[in-house]
């Protein structure tokens, strides 16, 4: 996560077209400005690729660049060295003003072997700058990453403007002298890469120094490091491959405070934040899954806000120390990813039975089973609304931006304490490792969602005596009090069998199970009546609504911008508010023509919003483990548009993007 950094000035104007103009200088190396590029970094999952996109968005962040990042590595802890399996790659967006994604296609590809090269070509854009480590294309590892001639000396590189530098060499030129072995210079090789990428796009180097001088506490590395930055960005100075550099300004963002941060980070802070408005204790029982581990790691740094934090042994112990937690009147939190949100789901159900305040996290990633353990999927949102036994509905938030992560959490656990229920937030492995600049909120802005434990008898019984009633409702809310154990006089029982109502006895009947069942349905409904409405972004009178949730709201926002600046009327609704949906979704939605739904699943969403409305939502669906780009999307809304109205066949799907090898590598990058 980057430092914290200021930033003062207005809005400005949204662009995605490369506007650059010559600097009036006459040396060699002059500058060139830019309003953003597209920067993807790719080697073996060894050469520290996401240290270096890491470091050079958080410089970027420093000097105030707006920014977004797509991490992208193996589900391997180390696939083999070389082979295209083992390819980790970090691609960054930086620009002079507002964006929302990482890019549809990098402006500059650096790779650091064949089999980078071999993985990550096809993204590049037409005409784009290679940049490659010459010194890796050898015979050997050639044939590790299946080519079998070396595309250095073929005409297979001729769309692109190549860069061939010795990155290996120069590396060690630069740290064997200091007394570093050279297998051991040649872990330096990635400081190399981003000074090359610093010089080249004019970045500062004072926070990179000083964040090497902090990370790594051997002198010898510590040097190395520094030395082999310094040889990078030399050489960028020196060498007559590149004949200029390029400038892009800071952006002009609203003024205040900034720090760049993760989805993940975004979302543990979130509950930090939720559990001091609160008021309460915090506790996560979590089990290490990926990609939520990272809440664990970030929320077992903050005891000193009353954070308690246990690593248990599996995920169904962990959501069972959450709801104990929660019984005993602490802020009860899991977090887990789809397979772990299965093995959770009894106790979710025990949960909604009991009615009390949990929150389960969900980053989503790419399934079924183990899937893709690393790549993005928005797939688990029908176990989120249906994968509990019996009726057993629950309020569902998505969140959908890296900083966004932060308010979606305090907005899930507000629901969860005033209406005593379990709540899913929904994030995914894109929001959770991506990153962007946020503007640190006021505290005193945040709200108030403090709860008050019931402390006295509510009840008196046919003899007149005071007693407590657990199942006693709040008429506004139909939640449940909720009583510490231990508080004198205010025993109960608790459990999964059904309940009476007021009472909290074990109750069989018909007419008492039928009578519990609704409640918890009416209950989770009337919510609706406390979030914010459905609003419309774009045109009010277009043919065409766009209805997103989660991160494919990146994407559609690029994407719905380029389409009105064309001149296509488009109207947009962004969901954060799932299950129940806003009370005026419906209407809205009614008021167009047509109506797509961009889904990074098979259109679990879409299903919904046919059935609740009976409106013919058409879906735009990606499964291959990637975001969408706002291409695609652009492609998709001229589709659309295009299709007549077609009366409601479930099956009709309005565009399907199947990404292949070459399906990114054209368009501007948003």
């Amino acid at each position: 996560m980057g430092r914290l950094f200021l930033v003062k000035g207005g809005q400005v104007p949204m662009t995605d077209i490369i506007e650059h103009t010559e600097s009036k200088h006459s040396e060699p190396k002059h500058s060139e400005s830019l309003t953003r590029v597209v920067i993807r970094f790719a080697g073996d999952s060894g050469d520290g690729m996401q240290l270096t996109g890491d470091r050079f968005t958080s410089t970027s962040a420093l000097f105030g660049n707006d920014l977004s990042t797509l991490p992208e590595y193996p589900a391997e802890i180390r696939a083999p060295a070389g082979t295209v399996h083992g390819v980790s790659s970090f691609q960054v967006q930086i620009s002079d003003h507002d964006i929302t994604t990482p890019g549809d296609a990098p402006s500059v590809l650096v790779v650091m072997n064949p089999a980078a090269l071999k993985a990550d070509l096809s993204r590049l854009e037409p005409g784009g700058m290679l940049i490659i480590n010459s010194d890796t294309f050898t015979e050997r590892d050639l044939d590790k990453a299946g080519y079998t001639e070396n595309p250095l000396e073929n005409d297979s590189l001729n769309g692109y403007r190549t860069v061939l530098v010795p990155m290996t060499s120069l590396t060690k030129e630069a740290t064997v002298p200091l007394g570093v072995k050279p297998r051991d210079a040649d872990r330096s090789k990635n400081f190399f890469a981003l000074g090359l990428i610093s010089w080249l796009y004019s970045r500062p180097t004072e926070s990179t120094f000083a964040w090497i001088d902090e990370k790594f506490s051997n002198e010898l590395v510590r040097t190395a490091n520094k030395a082999a930055f310094t040889a990078g960005f030399n050489f960028g100075e020196t060498t007559e491959l590149l004949d200029h550099r390029y400038e892009i300004e800071p952006a002009h963002m609203p003024s205040g405070e900034y720090t760049n941060i993760t989805g993940n980070t975004a979302l543990a802070w979130g509950i930090v934040a939720a559990g001091q408005l609160a008021h309460l204790p915090v506790f996560l029982g979590s089990y290490p899954i990926t990609p939520a581990s990272d809440i664990l790691h970030e929320l077992a740094k903050h005891k000193h806000f009353g954070i308690r934090t246990v690593q248990a042994e599996d995920e169904i112990a962990a959501a069972g120390l959450a709801l104990g937690a929660a019984f005993a009147g602490h802020l009860g939190v899991t977090t887990t990813s789809g397979p772990g949100l299965a093995l959770k789901s009894e106790t979710i159900s025990l949960a909604l039975s009991l009615e009390l305040p949990m929150l389960i996290v969900d980053i989503q990633r790419g399934g079924p089973s183990t899937g893709l353990p690393t790549k993005t999927e928005a797939a688990d949102l029908n176990i989120a609304m249906f994968g509990r036994h019996g009726e057993s509905p629950l309020p569902i938030v998505a969140a959908y931006s890296p900083a966004q992560c932060f308010d979606a959490a305090i907005e899930a656990v507000r629901i969860a304490l005033k209406y005593r229920t379990p709540v899913i937030l929904l994030s995914d492995g894109y929001l959770a490792n991506g990153s962007e600049p946020w503007l640190l909120p006021d505290p005193a802005a945040l709200p108030d969602i403090s709860v008050e434990f019931a402390t006295e008898m509510n009840h008196i019984d046919d003899d007149g005596n005071p007693e407590f009633w657990p199942y006693l409702r709040n008429p506004e809310t139909l939640a449940r009090p909720w009583a510490i154990p231990g508080t004198p006089g205010l025993m109960h029982r608790v459990g999964g069998l059904e309940k009476e109502d007021g009472s909290g006895n074990i109750n069989y009947t018909p007419e008492n199970h039928s009578k519990m069942i609704h409640l918890r349905a009416a209950k989770v409904a009337g919510i609706a009546n406390d979030i914010p409405d459905a609003t419309i972004v774009g045109d009010e009178d277009a043919d065409l609504c766009i209805v997103g949730w989660g991160s494919t709201w990146a994407a559609i926002d690029a994407a719905v911008q380029r389409s009105r600046r064309r001149g296509t009327k488009v109207a947009w609704v962004h969901l954060t508010h799932i299950n129940p949906l806003p009370k005026n979704l419906g209407a809205v939605l009614k008021r167009f023509q047509k109506v797509i739904v961009p889904e990074l699943n098979l259109g679990q969403m879409t299903r919904i919003i046919r059935s609740e409305f009976l409106i013919d939502a058409k879906v735009v669906t990606k499964v291959a483990g990637l975001p969408f780009t706002a291409l695609e999307l652009e492609g998709a809304i001229i589709e659309a548009l295009q299709d007549p109205p077609t009366a409601g066949d479930p099956g009709v799907v309005a565009s399907s993007v199947l990404v292949s090898g070459d399906s990114e590598q054209q368009g501007a990058a948003q």
